[in-house]
């Protein structure tokens, strides 16, 4: 599978934007109170919060396109970025989703296998991520490819407290 992974800058905002709605809609609406649903997506995807998040220089988004055609996205966070701390080096994968039409060709594993050769060309401890813990399917992938568990984070979804597992790929032996 020939995928191709650009990061993004400012001028692909309103594909970000477009791609980042769309999955995490198809992913989670179905499993949340839809006004408190709403109310996320409208703060955590709206233009002014990704822009910022673009800005930042300590995070980055990949567009992942199979030939001509976007098939998904995924952000990495480094150092304060991180929506937790660690005292050794790590990075977290904060987002990675494939849209709907191409689940099932092996895209998320591309896309997992590359987040894990960017964090290893950074010399890094660890790549870490959160994933709520109702979210099985997501679970088993993740633990498929050597990710542990070793710890929790409360994750909002409007006012409603949902608890994310930590997983972790140890990336230095």
């Amino acid at each position: 599978m020939n995928l191709s992974f650009n990061i993004c800058g400012l001028k692909d905002l309103d594909t970000l934007l477009k791609i980042s709605r769309d999955t995490f809609v198809v992913a989670f609406e179905k499993d949340n109170d839809p006004e408190d649903f709403k109310s996320y997506i409208d703060t955590a995807f709206n233009r002014e919060t990704l822009k910022a998040e673009l800005l930042n220089q300590n995070s980055s988004f990949y567009l992942v396109y199979l030939k001509e055609l976007l098939v998904g996205y995924f952000k990495l966070n480094e150092k304060e970025a991180q929506n937790e701390q660690f005292q050794t080096e790590s990075m977290e994968l904060e987002r990675i989703y494939v849209l709907d039409a191409f689940q099932g060709r092996q895209i998320g594993k591309q896309m997992l296998l590359k987040t894990i050769d960017i964090a290893r060309s950074k010399n890094l401890d660890f790549l870490w991520l959160g994933v709520w813990q109702e979210n099985k399917k997501a679970l088993r992938f993740y633990e498929r490819h050597n990710f542990k568990i070793f710890g929790e984070h409360p994750y909002y979804i409007g006012k409603d407290k949902q608890m994310d597992w930590l997983l972790r790929l140890v990336l230095i032996q």
